[in-house]
């Protein structure tokens, strides 16, 4: 019965006038993400409405569960559309559709809202929700009209052809991908990284990200299971450019030279330098971590002050006020939980120490990094120059 969906949007629609350039973006996403579905879709806008209207025969479901990854789409309304043919060919209409689309109406309640875009349309919208409403109460007894809180709002919305729908199935919300620039992501296996670009991605940002690997201490099983992140992720965001950094050589060093209570903060340091460098060289505007404060050593507010000392572009920790628990929800709802808990380490589990420091100073910090002076400069620069860039999207 349905062929189209018309697409609502929140944010976007008090853009003024830039308006079009959401609304363009808003279009652009969706293409991309019916290009995972079977079947060709027209996507078009009119009368500040965007609407999908299927060209093929196509799979109801695979299309809503794709179309529910798009940020910016607050509402997917499956509806029919029908030519002008006069009012009483438009009740006939509506019946059929209601006993179609709500097979289950005993004890049901409704309301009719119809909207008269098009002024030339003999009836006002008024006179339509009184005729429209007197017809189905009379062709379904077992339905009662609920004007406040009713099971089934029928919508009818007279435009250059008429449109009918009475479902509104969520969308994510946000704004388009890509609206609103691009961010660098520090992606690792754990659950709180994939969440905090989720997260900033529903904002319009585009999103790259890199990830430490430190062979052979961890795995490719490890690496792969950060793909495997980037991949789900990419599934919201569109394609992610997933940078992959060699971090062995920095953490041994590290390791080596530095206080074992501050290796995690000093390693943190370096990840944060070298990530700002690939994301300054690839124009992005800031950095992302999954960062909770008070959540592990790394994350105190001293620790966090210390970190950010060595970043000159802004980072955005989206999570920085959840607790586990609210970020592991988020992860669930984007399907990242459960790979994100395979028993695979990366390289910041391995080097953790015993008694890490929760209270760094920056002072002793830096003073302690001193030690790394003569190395540390040639071993980043090898790490930036064999990095392995690979593209993440979902097929």
């Amino acid at each position: 019965m349905f062929s189209s969906f018309l697409i609502k949007y929140g944010e976007i629609g008090v853009k003024g006038k830039n308006r079009y350039l959401f609304e363009n973006a808003l279009m652009q996403q969706i293409k991309y993400a019916l290009k995972r579905c079977e079947g060709e879709f027209s996507v078009h806008k009119a009368e500040g409405r965007i609407y999908v209207d299927a060209v093929t025969e196509f799979d109801f479901d695979e299309a809503v569960e794709n179309l529910k990854t798009v940020f910016g789409i607050t509402g997917i309304c499956p509806m029919m559309f029908v030519e002008d043919e006069g009012f009483e060919k438009l009740k006939i209409t509506i019946a059929d559709y209601i006993r179609s689309a709500h097979p289950d109406r005993e004890g049901k309640t409704f309301k009719v809202n119809a909207r008269r875009a098009r002024k030339s349309y003999p009836k006002a919208s008024m006179e339509m929700n009184a005729d429209l409403g007197e017809m189905i109460l009379d062709e379904f007894p077992e339905l009662k009209v609920d004007v406040h809180n009713p099971d089934i709002m029928l919508y009818v919305e007279v435009r250059e052809k008429i449109y009918i729908y009475s479902q509104i199935i969520p969308g994510p919300g946000g704004m388009p991908v890509g609206t609103n620039g691009k961010a660098m992501l520090l992606l690792s296996g754990g659950i709180d990284s994939p969440v905090a670009g989720y997260m900033v991605a529903k904002r319009g940002v585009k999103i790259d990200a890199v990830y430490f690997h430190a062979p052979p201490y961890t795995s490719e099983r490890a690496k792969q299971k950060v793909i495997d992140l980037a991949k789900k992720v990419s599934k919201y965001s569109g394609p992610i450019y997933l940078h992959i950094i060699n971090f062995t050589d920095i953490q041994l060093a590290i390791y080596e030279k530095c206080p074992h209570d501050e290796l995690t903060i000093i390693m943190r340091r370096y990840m944060m330098k070298i990530a700002e460098t690939i994301a300054k060289e690839t124009d992005c505007l800031g950095m992302i971590t999954g960062e909770s404060i008070g959540q592990v050593a790394s994350q105190t507010m001293a620790s966090l002050l210390v970190t950010n000392e060595v970043c000159t572009l802004p980072v955005f920790r989206p999570c920085i006020g959840l607790d586990k628990q609210e970020i592991i929800t988020v992860s669930e709802k984007i399907d990242t939980y459960e790979t994100s808990i395979l028993p695979y380490e990366d390289c910041c589990t391995i080097f953790v120490a015993k008694h890490p420091v929760t209270k760094p100073s920056l002072e002793i910090i830096k003073r302690h990094e001193h030690n790394l002076d003569e190395v540390i400069d040639d071993l980043m620069k090898t790490a930036l120059d064999t990095k392995e860039t690979i593209v993440v999207a979902v097929e």
